[in-house]
């Protein structure tokens, strides 16, 4: 398809304007893109989603989800495309849970997001870190209160 655009452009069998709507190219600078490679006698490669848009938003998915996901994913040659269509995720989201599966196994695939570790599982790093932050908030509160009871004396001594 983008072979036979560039074919019709450069030929002059069609214009511009003309080449964008029969093959429903969305912008005159993607067939110079198109026409760049094609000169330069470089390959111009299909996206492999056969002319289907993309999913760019996903969707919330289940630890389940993921795992059957992933399984699909790497029985059909890690056909992301193929892979995000059937399940109504995006293509990234198919990519990333299979890259995290094959880094970090099954466990990889479970939403820790928002979570703490607990105690017993954090490096002796982890925890000093933690209590580091914990104190600076701390800090920062009684700095904050500190200051408003300052404003709060020097409105009384205007009133009085």
């Amino acid at each position: 398809m983008k072979q036979a655009a560039v074919e019709d452009y450069l030929s002059k069998r069609l214009t511009g304007p003309e080449v964008l709507k029969k093959y429903k190219i969305r912008s005159e600078t993607q067939l110079q893109n198109w026409i760049m490679k094609y000169n330069g006698h470089e390959e111009l490669k299909s996206s492999g989603t056969g002319g289907c848009t993309i999913m760019t938003k996903g969707r919330k998915t289940t630890f389940e989800e993921r795992v059957e996901i992933v399984r699909y994913c790497i029985t059909h040659n890690r056909n992301y495309a193929e892979t995000s269509q059937k399940y109504g995720i995006s293509y990234q989201q198919a990519r990333n849970y299979t890259v995290k599966y094959e880094s970090g196994g099954v466990d990889a695939l479970k939403d820790r997001r928002g979570k703490r570790k607990p105690l017993e599982e954090m490096s002796e790093l982890e925890r000093l870190r933690a209590e580091v932050k914990l104190l600076q908030a701390e800090k920062k509160r009684a700095e904050m209160e500190v200051s408003f009871l300052k404003k709060l004396e020097e409105i009384e001594r205007r009133r009085g």
